[in-house]
């Protein structure tokens, strides 16, 4: 399990000011593996099968009407039960205060008792949201990210291409740099993610001949931002005379990172070609796609209906 990504329960309790009321041995280095948090409604009533262990119990409002309704020898054995399992912690919701069974037991099976005043709803929602953003898989990949018209385009390419050029070029147009030469890219979700800079040389850029720029205090605090989703890849690389680049567009081109794939277009560099408004014209063009409409779809679309409507003439 060690071999897994984990978050310690003290940057857990640092992230969200939470009140320790009962610690257990070395609690502070307790590991958590798992993204999802548990309201342990089924293990309090005895039903444990397929129970998680390595998740977080939240106790609210629900679970601490029923724990109300026992007499304190069931509550004991309630308790008993649930902390006899090796769980991280039970955080208890809205400020409520725990049960004398609960901590007798938390005592005699070394388990920690943390809790928050924070709503149920909207801790759990906050909390499990905070644990993907440690938990989930990520990689760093050499490129520049940008957000150019909301969406997020991680430029790639061999060294010396012109990906900082470039970005520069978009910061003068009016869009973000998020991560320049390394980008850290965490996956979200099944089909999402979500690229950032390491904090080392966030906002910094580097050119060739200039050397090292601060963009937020160059350009201002409207051209950086922190992170943004990954929505498209654009190699660029440079012409090589002979190969047929893509002229239409019909078929998408995928690039797949931590199983995820992203909408790929390769750009040629070339003397003449401006290749800030090429990007700027690909963000807008894969926004549209998102929306249901496919520019390259359509003009073959029409292009067969002429066609077809000149044989049906003739």
């Amino acid at each position: 399990m060690d071999s897994k990504r984990f978050v310690n329960l003290e940057q857990i309790i640092n992230e969200f000011s939470l009140e320790v009321l009962y610690g257990g041995t070395d609690y502070k280095n307790i590991k958590i593996y798992v993204d999802s948090v548990d309201r342990p409604g089924l293990q309090l009533v005895g039903y444990f099968q397929h129970f998680d262990t390595h998740r977080v119990q939240l106790i609210g409002n629900m679970e601490y009407g029923y724990l109300a309704n026992l007499t304190s020898q069931q509550r004991l054995d309630c308790f008993d039960k649930l902390l006899s399992y090796p769980i991280p912690t039970i955080i208890y919701a809205r400020g409520l205060e725990p049960y004398p069974e609960c901590m007798e037991m938390a005592q005699k099976h070394d388990r920690t008792i943390l809790r928050t005043k924070e709503p149920t709803g909207d801790f759990m929602s906050t909390l499990t949201a905070t644990l993907k953003n440690f938990l989930s898989p990520h990689i760093t990949r050499h490129g520049v990210l940008v957000e150019v018209y909301g969406e997020g385009i991680l430029l790639i390419g061999e060294s010396g291409v012109g990906k900082s050029e470039n970005a520069i070029e978009l910061l003068k147009r009016g869009h973000r740099l998020i991560a320049d030469d390394a980008v850290d890219i965490t996956r979200t979700s099944a089909h999402s993610l979500r690229g950032t800079a390491p904090e080392l040389i966030r906002y910094y850029m580097e050119l060739r001949g200039i050397g090292v720029i601060d963009v937020r205090q160059l350009f201002g605090m409207s051209a950086v931002k922190e992170s943004t989703r990954i929505d498209m890849i654009i190699n660029i690389e440079q012409w090589k005379d002979g190969i047929n680049y893509d002229r239409i567009g019909l078929d998408d081109q995928y690039s797949t990172i931590l199983d995820v794939d992203v909408p790929t277009v390769t750009v040629p560099v070339k003397p003449g070609r401006n290749l800030a408004v090429i990007i700027e014209v690909a963000a807008l063009n894969n926004r549209q796609k998102k929306m249901g409409f496919n520019a390259a779809q359509e003009f073959t679309r029409q292009i067969n209906a002429h066609f077809e409507a000149e044989q049906a003439i003739w």
